[in-house]
C-alpha cells in the first residue's frame, strides 16, 4: 500500500512538473530518473550539460555549484564558460552578467519561471539569491519561448530553489574569506502530510573590515550586510497543484575613503551608502485537465516591493519599484507530434524616483502591459522539432507591438544536432534605477527627453557532436549568435556632453554583437571532468555618430575547469583557469588581458563536508580601480572603469552539513 501511494505521488509530481511541457513550476533533480521540462532533460547527477532539445540550454547544477565558493548567484558561473559575472565599479561591491557580449539587463531572470529581478534590482539583484538556496540554473540562450513575456534578448537564465517536498532534512553552511566576510546558511523542510510540504530558507552574511590593498585610502571592498529569509509550501492532489513562497530581504553596504589616523585629510571624507529593501511573493497553480493529452490550465502570481536608497557623497538617489505580475495559461497535446500552448500576462510596474541630479523632487514611472501568445510545437520522431510563437502586448507606454520567436532543432542521428533561432526581444529602460552605478564618479549626468522602448532581433545557430572515445563520450559544441538592436539605451560616458559626463541617450546608429564560441567536454575514466572552452565577442555601439567597440567588454575569454574526485568519491579536487582578453576603456584606449586561477578542495565526511580555496590565486588586479581616489569631490573622481579585479588574491574556508530524517520503515 505505501509502495503504491509513494509511486502516486511521485507520478502526480512528475506531471506538474512537466505541464505544460514549459518552465511552469520547476523540476525535482533529487531524483534519479529524469524528468522532462520546457525542452530539457535534468538529471540529478548532471553538472553542466548540453540538452538535446530545441533550445540551446546549459543546466548548472547542485555538483556544480559547490565547485566554488558560490556564495550567490553572481559567483556561480566561475566555471560556466557562457556567462561572464565581473564588478560593475570598484566601490559598491555590484556585480553584473554578460550573456553573448550583452549586459545582463538583456537577460531575462527567472526565479522559477517566473519573472523576477527586473529594474531597480538590476545592479545588486545577483546577490540577493544565496548559493545554499538554489538547487540548479538553467542558461538559455538566444531567442527563447515567448511564453514568459517579449523582455528576453539574449536569452533567459532560470533559477530553481530547493523544494519543500524533496526528502526531509536539514542543511547548513558556514563560510569565511580572508577579508574577514563570514555567512552563515541554512534551510529545512517538513512533510505536514501525504500533500502539503513546506520548507524555509535562512542566510546572513556580514563583512566589516576595511579593505585597502593599494593603499589609497578608499576601500577596495565595500562593507557589506544582509539578512535574506524565503518561506514556501507546497500542496497537490490528483488534479491540483499549488506552490507559494514569500522572501524578505535587507541588505546594507559601504564604502568609500577610509578613516585612517596615519592621514589626516583636508576634504570631508567621501563615503558611499545603500541599503535595500525587497520583499516579493510567488504564487503558481496547476490544474490538471487530461493527462493522455497533457492538458492543462497554469496560474502564476507574482508581486515585488523594493526599495533602495544610494548615497555617493554628495549625490542621492532613491528608488522604490512596486511590481505585480499575473500569467493565465493553457496548454494541450494534440498528438504525439502537435502540441499547443496559449495564454495571457499581465504586468504592473511602478517606480518613484528622489535624486539629486533631477529638477523636481520626485518623479513616478508607470506602465501597464497586457499581453497574449500563442506558440505551437512540431516534432517528427526524435530528428526534428520547431517551435514558433507569437505574441502581442499592449504597453500604455509605447501601445500595441508583436514579439515573433522560431526555433528548430534536427538530429539525423544520436550524436549530431543541429540548432537554429531567430526571435525579438523588447524592454523598457530605466536609466538610472539599472544604472545606479555609475553615480560612483564625479561625472554630470544627461538625460534624454522621451526615451524609446529596447528593440533588438536575435539570430542564433548551433551544433552539437558526441564522439564515443574509450566508452566515453567526448561532447563538441560550436555555436554562432548575432543580436542586432534597432534601438537601444546607449549610455554614453564622456562624449557629446564633454568629459566628465554621462548621457542616456536612444540609439542612433548601429548597436549590435557577434558572439562565436566553441567548449569540449571529456571524462577521463571515472574520477577526472575536463571542460575548455573559447569564446569571441564583437561588440560594437555607435556613439556620437561613430560606430566604436562596447567599453569594457573583453573580446576574447577562454576557459579550462578540471575536477577530480578519488575513487571513493570524499575527495574533490577543482581548478579553473580562464584568461580575459583585451578590451576598450571609455576613451577607446586599451586594456591588457589577464589570467585568473581558482582552486578548490573538498573532503566529505558523513553528515558534512570540509572545504577550503582560493580565487585569484594569480594576484592579478587592477593598480588604481578607484581614479582620483585622492580626490573624490573633483569632477575626475571615477570608481565605474573597472575592467579586471579589483583585489589579490583571496583565500577561503567552509563547512556544509546535513542531516536527514530516519525513515519511519
Amino acid at each position: 500500500m505505501n509502495k503504491k501511494i509513494h509511486l502516486k505521488r511521485l507520478l502526480s509530481f512528475a506531471l506538474f512538473l512537466t505541464i505544460p511541457h514549459t518552465y511552469v513550476c520547476g523540476q525535482d533533480n533529487d531524483i534519479d530518473s529524469s524528468v522532462d521540462l520546457d525542452e530539457i532533460v535534468i538529471k540529478a547527477y548532471s553538472g553542466n550539460e548540453k540538452k538535446d532539445k530545441v533550445n540551446q540550454i546549459e543546466v548548472i547544477g547542485s555538483s556544480q555549484l559547490v565547485r566554488a565558493a558560490c556564495c550567490n548567484l553572481g559567483e556561480s558561473f566561475t566555471t560556466n564558460p557562457s556567462v561572464d559575472a565581473t564588478y560593475s565599479d570598484a566601490a559598491t561591491g555590484a556585480k553584473q552578467i554578460k550573456l553573448l557580449g550583452l549586459n545582463g539587463k538583456y537577460v531575462q531572470m527567472l526565479i522559477e519561471n517566473v519573472p523576477n529581478l527586473r529594474g531597480a534590482a538590476i545592479p545588486y539583484g545577483l546577490s540577493y539569491i544565496p548559493g545554499t538556496w538554489m538547487q540548479s540554473i538553467q542558461v538559455s540562450k538566444g531567442a527563447s519561448s515567448v511564453k514568459n513575456g517579449y523582455e528576453s534578448t539574449t536569452g533567459q537564465i532560470n533559477i530553481e530553489y530547493k523544494k519543500p517536498q524533496t526528502e526531509e532534512e536539514i542543511n547548513g553552511n558556514l563560510f569565511l574569506n580572508s577579508s574577514m566576510k563570514y555567512e552563515a546558511n541554512m534551510d529545512g523542510n517538513i512533510h505536514i502530510n501525504d500533500r502539503l510540504s513546506t520548507n524555509l530558507l535562512l542566510h546572513y552574511e556580514n563583512r566589516q573590515m576595511d579593505h585597502d590593498g593599494n593603499h589609497d585610502n578608499f576601500m577596495d571592498i565595500p562593507h557589506q550586510r544582509q539578512y535574506n529569509l524565503m518561506h514556501r509550501w507546497r500542496y497537490f492532489s490528483d488534479k491540483w497543484v499549488s506552490q507559494f513562497l514569500i522572501q524578505l530581504l535587507h541588505d546594507e553596504r559601504e564604502s568609500g575613503m577610509i578613516d585612517s589616523e596615519k592621514k589626516k585629510y583636508d576634504i570631508p571624507l567621501y563615503r558611499i551608502g545603500i541599503e535595500t529593501k525587497r520583499y516579493a511573493f510567488q504564487w503558481k497553480n496547476a490544474l490538471f485537465l487530461n493527462s493522455d493529452k497533457n492538458s492543462s490550465v497554469a496560474l502564476m502570481l507574482h508581486g515585488s516591493w523594493h526599495d533602495a536608497d544610494n548615497d555617493f557623497g554628495n549625490t542621492y538617489y532613491d528608488v522604490t519599484q512596486k511590481n505585480g505580475y499575473a500569467q493565465l495559461m493553457y496548454e494541450t497535446d494534440f498528438s504525439e507530434r502537435h502540441s499547443l500552448s496559449t495564454g495571457v500576462s499581465l504586468n504592473c510596474d511602478k517606480y518613484d524616483e528622489a535624486s539629486s541630479l533631477f529638477l523636481s523632487d520626485k518623479t513616478i514611472d508607470k506602465e501597464i502591459v497586457s499581453g497574449i501568445y500563442t506558440q505551437y510545437t512540431y516534432k517528427l520522431h526524435r530528428k526534428l522539432t520547431a517551435m514558433a510563437g507569437i505574441r502581442w502586448d499592449f504597453s500604455s507606454k509605447y501601445d500595441g507591438f508583436f514579439t515573433p520567436r522560431v526555433h528548430l532543432k534536427y538530429s539525423p542521428s544520436e550524436k549530431v544536432t543541429f540548432r537554429a533561432s531567430v526571435g525579438k526581444g523588447r524592454r523598457t529602460p530605466h536609466c538610472l534605477a539599472e544604472n545606479s552605478h555609475l553615480l560612483a564618479s564625479g561625472r554630470n549626468f544627461y538625460f534624454e527627453k522621451n526615451m524609446k522602448q529596447e528593440e533588438a532581433w536575435n539570430y542564433g545557430f548551433s551544433t552539437n557532436f558526441t564522439f564515443p572515445i574509450h566508452d566515453k563520450n567526448l561532447e563538441v559544441n560550436a555555436e554562432y549568435y548575432f543580436t542586432d538592436f534597432q534601438n537601444s539605451l546607449v549610455v554614453n560616458v564622456d562624449g557629446k556632453n564633454g568629459d566628465h559626463s554621462v548621457s542616456f541617450e536612444n540609439l542612433d546608429g548601429k548597436n549590435y554583437s557577434h558572439t562565436v564560441q566553441l567548449d569540449v567536454t571529456y571524462p577521463f575514466g571515472k574520477i577526472l571532468d575536463v571542460t575548455a572552452a573559447c569564446r569571441f565577442n564583437d561588440v560594437r555601439t555607435t556613439f556620437d555618430g561613430i560606430l566604436c567597440t562596447q567599453p569594457l567588454t573583453s573580446r576574447i575569454k577562454g576557459l579550462l575547469t578540471m575536477g577530480f574526485k578519488s575513487k571513493l568519491d570524499i575527495w574533490h579536487f577543482d581548478i579553473t583557469g580562464q584568461i580575459n582578453g583585451k578590451g576598450k576603456l571609455y576613451d577607446q584606449s586599451s586594456y591588457p588581458a589577464f589570467f585568473q586561477l581558482q582552486a578548490q578542495i573538498s573532503r566529505e565526511f558523513r553528515h558534512f563536508t570540509v572545504y577550503v580555496g582560493g580565487e585569484n590565486l594569480t594576484a592579478y588586479k587592477m593598480s588604481h580601480p578607484v581614479i582620483a581616489a585622492d580626490n573624490p569631490w573633483s569632477d575626475r573622481f571615477d570608481a565605474t572603469q573597472v575592467w579586471g579585479p579589483t583585489h589579490g588574491a583571496m583565500a577561503y574556508a567552509g563547512l556544509r552539513f546535513n542531516f536527514k530524517r530516519q525513515s519511519k520503515n
